[in-house]
């Protein structure tokens, strides 16, 4: 199953369990109308029996007297729940560090000298580059238990939850088997629907809470006729009802969440497996938290809720088998590692110098490596067929594999170490984007850098001035890897900072009168991230897309080949695969105005219709045979606009501007 099925399927899911949902709240209203129906029954029952000696029929008690009550009472359960799970989706509709936060994790400082806290940091962002999203933010839970957690509503509002517990005990290799089992969850729309679960349970609960609510009401209610002990009759039966319904519902729900829980866990376990192509890693974290005292639990108060979103199970329940969110521990283990003698060890804090020379083996970043390690993806690139390559990387969409984990290795290691350590500040992490938006030319970088210096902050603008020379010399492919590294930070602006931040990279991009597309694609790319996209229900397919598709495929004609006649056979090619029949001649070049219309239609086309519209791109783009930065930028960005991860093309390299 390829990354646009498990996109449909978690689709389909969804739509599964919005049924499910509405068929639950149909039975909670039943059954809740249904008492109170009974309970004015016998009522009048009671009363009919003294004055005329026999019972009213159950007709005479579900009259038309007796609707609009019962018909009240429906409408006030279907309110209740639905508003109570349209508050909690607002409470988490900021993103996934809302999750976070509400578990008491704090967001880890990408700039930390703490050599755990700096170590996971580096198995993030190797994930993060390897699979073709930003790098998520990551927040520190200070629990002793081992386990980690992804949240948000989609790749560019996903953050990383992981506890002291993990970050202390596991190797570097388990922690990578870890996060990949995470970036599994965020890659395959786990997440969305992690939410929504959390959502619409919260809705039902609201029920059980209210009865109990009225309930402790009664107590401390004075009763003064029997009209008031009718009253309080009627108020401690739908106090009853509504505590059983609610807590009635949200078992039943949590059955639900359990059985969705742990087939996803199966999927990410080996998921994480194809990632690392080291079973050992996942297999030894979960061996650990058997053997570690703490397991994995959470002392979180709202620890519970968030259950079904954890590497491990955070506690226990007295029907394990029925409501448990992951499945048994040693299960998970022998399907990763079915050569398991059954040892569960203790596992040990390693110190520092373990640590120490554990990351030595991994890459530093250091400059004088950058021209090998340039030469190396180099030669991989050219020793394959360009369109076998970008095959590759759409195979690998969702899945990326061992090799693209060595290419993410690569692209850090060939990055300069300051500019990798201006990445991880806000104020240098500004001055990073700013230094790639700069022009070739010297004229008009000059003026570019007078008219920064009076709109930029001071010390991001110093900051650029520090790091100039290395932006200017960085090489074309490290552009956006390093862009994705300073995400993190970027997303920690003030909304103020944000918008002086933004009005200076339109400043930069204006400055000589056009909008390269690389301006475009890094600007694309930034805002979609520290923004979010707008979402929406409604779906499209590829044939009610046929002129938005064709001014695309006529732009990616146009940047990927120099002369006429090859853009046109390019788009001709393209353009029989989406079944598009305007000729190329009739095709004029779209502005990037008219681009980011047409992307906002196509990234709300349906899950299964996505491939094709990017292999047709892949095609336009390999058809000379090869790959140049600049398109493998406009393919990235545009996958990005669709949410399609795009692990690393290995294209070619070309000179800048090409």
């Amino acid at each position: 199953m390829n990354f646009f099925e498990h996109q449909d399927r978690a689709r389909r899911k969804t739509l599964q369990l919005v049924l499910l949902f509405i068929l639950g709240v149909i039975s909670l209203i039943l059954t809740l109308t249904l008492a109170v129906g009974m309970f004015l029954y016998f009522q009048q029952g009671s009363a009919g029996s003294t004055g005329q000696g026999q019972l009213p029929s159950v007709s005479q008690v579900f009259s038309t007297e007796q609707l609009p009550l019962l018909g009240g009472i429906a409408l006030a359960v279907c309110a209740v729940v639905l508003l109570g799970s349209l508050f909690r989706r607002m409470q988490l509709g900021s993103g996934g560090h809302t999750v976070a936060e509400a578990l008491g994790g704090r967001l880890l400082n990408t700039a930390t000298r703490d050599a755990n806290e700096k170590r996971i940091l580096n198995v993030v962002e190797e994930m993060a580059l390897a699979s073709g999203i930003a790098v998520p933010p990551v927040y520190l839970l200070d629990d002793d238990g081992i386990n980690a957690f992804a949240a948000g509503f989609n790749p560019q509002d996903a953050v990383i939850g992981i506890t002291r517990g993990a970050i202390e005990l596991l190797s570097r290799d388990e922690l990578q088997g870890v996060i990949a089992h995470e970036f599994s969850h965020i890659l395959h729309g786990d997440m969305r629907l992690n939410i929504r679960l959390i959502s619409w349970l919260y809705g039902i609960l609201l029920l059980g809470l209210i009865g109990r609510f009225l309930l402790s009401s009664l107590r401390f209610r004075r009763v003064r006729s029997s009209r008031n002990d009718k009253s309080a009759a009627v108020m401690m039966l739908l106090g009853v009802g509504l505590l059983i319904v609610g807590y009635a519902g949200s078992f039943f729900g949590n059955l639900i969440k359990a059985a969705v829980s742990r087939q996803r866990e199966f999927l990410a376990d080996a998921s994480a497996v194809q990632y690392t192509r080291n079973p050992q890693g996942i297999a030894g974290a979960l061996k650990k938290i058997g053997g570690h005292y703490a397991g994995s639990s959470l002392n979180a108060p709202g620890a519970n809720e968030f259950s079904h979103m954890y590497f491990g199970s955070s506690g226990s329940s007295g029907l394990t088998s029925l409501l448990a969110t992951h499945p048994p521990l040693e299960e998970r283990i022998k399907r990763v590692d079915p050569g398991w003698n059954g040892e569960l060890p203790q596992p040990e804090r390693p110190t520092q110098a373990e640590i120490a020379q554990e990351e030595s083996q991994q890459p530093t970043g250091s400059g004088d490596m950058q021209a090998s390690a340039l030469a190396a993806m180099a030669m991989t690139a050219s020793s394959v067929n360009a369109h076998q390559a970008a095959q590759h990387s759409m195979a690998a969409m969702g899945d990326p594999d061992a090799a693209h984990l060595a290419y993410a290795r690569n692209l850090l290691q060939a990055l300069d170490e300051q500019l990798l350590a201006a990445a991880h500040e806000p104020f240098s992490a500004r001055a990073l984007i700013y230094g790639l938006l700069l022009s070739d030319d010297a004229q008009i970088r000059e003026q570019q850098l007078i008219e920064l210096e009076q709109q930029a902050h001071p010390d991001t603008y110093a900051m650029l001035k520090q790091h100039l020379n290395a932006l200017i010399s960085l090489d074309a492919r490290l552009r956006l890897p390093l862009t994705d590294l300073a995400l993190p930070a970027l997303k920690q602006l003030t909304a103020e900072q944000y918008k002086t931040f933004k009005s200076c990279m339109d400043l930069l991009i204006r400055a000589d009168n056009k909008i390269s597309l690389f301006e475009w694609s890094l600007r694309k790319i930034v805002i979609g991230h520290l923004e979010g996209r707008r979402q929406s229900a409604k779906r499209f397919k590829l044939k009610n897309c046929h002129p938005e598709m064709q001014r695309l495929i006529t732009l990616f004609a146009h940047a990927g080949h120099s002369d006429q006649a090859t853009a046109a056979k390019a788009y001709q090619e393209t353009a029989a695969q989406l079944q598009i029949h305007e000729d190329f001649s009739q095709s004029e070049r779209p502005s990037l105005k008219q681009l980011e219309l047409d992307l906002n239609k196509l990234a709300h086309l349906r899950p299964l219709q996505k491939p094709s519209l990017l292999q047709a791109l892949v095609t336009c783009a390999s058809h000379d045979g090869r790959i140049s930065v600049t398109e493998a930028e406009l393919l990235r960005a545009i996958a990005d606009c669709l949410d399609c991860p795009l692990p690393p093309l290995l294209a070619e390299k070309d000179p800048y501007g090409a």
